[in-house]
């Protein structure tokens, strides 16, 4: 099985896990995480190599490489991450932050960019240097990483750290003359060990700057300290060589190939080739530090998962005693609102109005004062149970928060028409002229009759009575007639009472209807923070268990 095929699906969970856990892009574990990423998704086998500045770092890999590939002076001078890969004529690529690449031939133009200024600091232009020579040992998919010197800047330390996390294998540079300091020590455990960083070799220069006696003593501690460190290396692989790098790469300038052997080089360079053979073909060897790094992702996840399951669990009880709140409201807002619709209705039933208000409106209408009648009592009489209604589905918006729909508006029906009977004719031996005979005028108020009758006033209907005297027919006549005029006016209010019921009780009732719906509005549903916030924590979820199962099956193809 190839090795992107192998670690395909867990990257693809890693970077889901980054992007969901909203990372600060310059947190250690951002940058850990991407950069492990990157490296299972790079087959080519990368060999590191790092050391305190001075300690002969690139002098070691020119000796490697056959010439003085990268920069070494006397003073601290890595001041990139240099990628040494295979190429069939030497050249560099200097790739900087806004995208441009610079390639030119050979390497000088590394004493530009790869550097460290006169502030032994790193160029902040500079996203990546490369490096291309055509050497045999590169052919094979291997590349050198020369890292900027430790203990020399804060900035430099960092780069190291990250890089040190994309490496196959780590070659760490020790002074002879200083042993392994504290430093080193902390370095060793904190930037290799505790990330699951095990393939390590240890390279002690200078020795040949030391007397033969203390050589061996000193050979003999750091191989002590070497032994100590459980190096995950093919068998008979030794993790602690001696070379003499300046030594070792003047002999190589020279082609003195004696002379390099003595410095301990080639025994070096076969220890190389033989870890890259076998470890090119154990896919394993870099999933303890992809195991390490996701372990932390995991935790941050379950750190995340709970804190968002707390503040729920906190938002939800808040959320169930509102509702209970609302609830309660809802009742007596429901309670109150039905009572006050009740109660109109109750007063708007015809035979109630007909009872209450038909004399009134009967007289109004006689007396020729209908619409100071309405403008009076009887509005207020509605206007009040209008409020009484209204107040409620104004309560229920502000309690809800809903907008208030348009008021309850009780219109009057238009006014009464009364229709009056024809008044009654006068018997033919009337003494009266005919020029006098009675005329019936439909005021509204009643009728008059014309001549030499006197005025008799009954229920605002005015008759002109002839002032002789009258026969016993004639009263009956008219009594009968006045009978029929006050039945009109009756029956006119009638109408009118019946139509303001039906007009009434149809707005009421659409009203009702839509006010059910506010007071009735669902206060179960959660807010839209807590549905996002569920649907955050089932992503969240979701995601660890593909991680966690991905992880399993990288680990369970690895060991099969």
């Amino acid at each position: 099985m190839q090795h992107q095929d192998v670690y395909q699906n867990l990257v693809s969970n890693l970077r889901s896990a980054i992007g969901i856990l909203e990372l600060d892009k310059n947190s250690q574990l951002y940058r850990d995480a991407i950069a492990i990423c990157d490296y299972l998704e790079d087959p080519i086998f990368r060999i590191a190599v790092f050391a305190p500045f001075n300690y002969g770092k690139s002098t070691l890999l020119n000796a490697v490489l056959g010439n003085r590939t990268l920069p070494i002076d006397l003073i601290p001078t890595t001041g990139a991450a240099i990628h040494v890969r295979y190429g069939s004529e030497p050249y560099t690529q200097i790739t900087l932050s806004d995208g441009r690449k610079i390639t030119e031939s050979g390497t000088n133009v590394l004493k530009q960019f790869a550097i460290l200024d006169d502030q032994r600091r790193m160029r902040d232009d500079v996203a990546s240097v490369h490096v291309y020579c055509p050497h045999p040992f590169l052919q094979t998919g291997v590349e050198f990483l020369d890292l900027p010197g430790t203990n020399d800047a804060e900035a430099q330390d960092a780069l190291v750290r990250d890089q040190l996390l994309t490496a196959d294998l780590v070659v760490q540079v020790l002074d002879a003359r200083k042993l392994m300091t504290l430093g080193e020590r902390e370095n060793l455990r904190d930037w290799l060990l505790d990330r699951g960083i095990k393939t390590v070799v240890f390279v002690v220069n200078f020795l040949n700057l030391l007397e033969p006696e203390d050589q061996k003593q000193v050979y003999n501690r750091l191989l002590f300290v070497a032994e100590s460190f459980r190096a995950e290396l093919p068998n008979n692989v030794s993790n602690l060589y001696r070379v003499d790098a300046l030594p070792a790469l003047r002999a190589r300038l020279k082609g003195d190939v004696s002379a390099a052997q003595s410095t301990g080089l080639a025994m070096f360079e076969s220890a190389l080739q033989t870890i890259v053979a076998v470890q090119q073909e154990k896919l394993a060897i870099r999933f303890p530090r992809v195991e390490a790094i996701a372990s932390q992702i995991k935790t941050a996840m379950q750190a995340k998962l709970d804190a968002i399951a707390s503040e729920l669990e906190v938002a939800e009880t808040k959320r169930n005693a509102k509702i209970e709140i609302k609830q309660k409201a809802q009742k007596l807002i429901q309670k109150g609102f039905s009572a006050s619709v009740s109660d109109f209705q109750s007063w708007l039933y015809l035979p109630k109005l007909l009872n209450r208000y038909q004399s009134e409106v009967a007289d109004a209408l006689q007396q020729g004062t209908f619409n100071t009648w309405e403008c009076g009592a009887f509005k207020q009489a509605i206007q009040d149970y209008q409020q009484a209604v209204v107040k409620w589905v104004h309560q229920a918006c502000e309690f809800f928060e809903h907008t208030p729909p348009p008021n309850l508006l009780i219109l009057f029906p238009d006014k009464p028409e009364v229709i009056l009977p024809e008044p009654p004719q006068q018997p033919s031996n009337s003494k009266q002229p005919r020029d006098n005979a009675p005329v019936a005028l439909a005021t509204g108020l009643g009728w008059i009759l014309g001549g030499p009758m006197g005025a008799a006033v009954v229920g605002g209907a005015t008759y002109l009575f002839n002032q002789t005297s009258t026969t016993p027919e004639q009263t009956d006549t008219s009594s009968t007639y006045l009978e029929q005029v006050s039945q009109a006016y009756t029956q006119a209010a009638s109408d009118y009472l019946n139509r303001f019921s039906t007009q009434a009780f149809s707005i009421l009732h659409n009203y009702e209807e839509i006010a059910e719906k506010i007071i009735n509005i669902q206060v179960t549903e959660a807010p839209l923070k807590m549905t996002t916030q569920r649907h955050h924590l089932q992503l969240l979820q979701v995601l660890l268990d593909n991680l966690n199962q991905e992880l399993e099956l990288v680990n369970a193809n690895l060991t099969t």
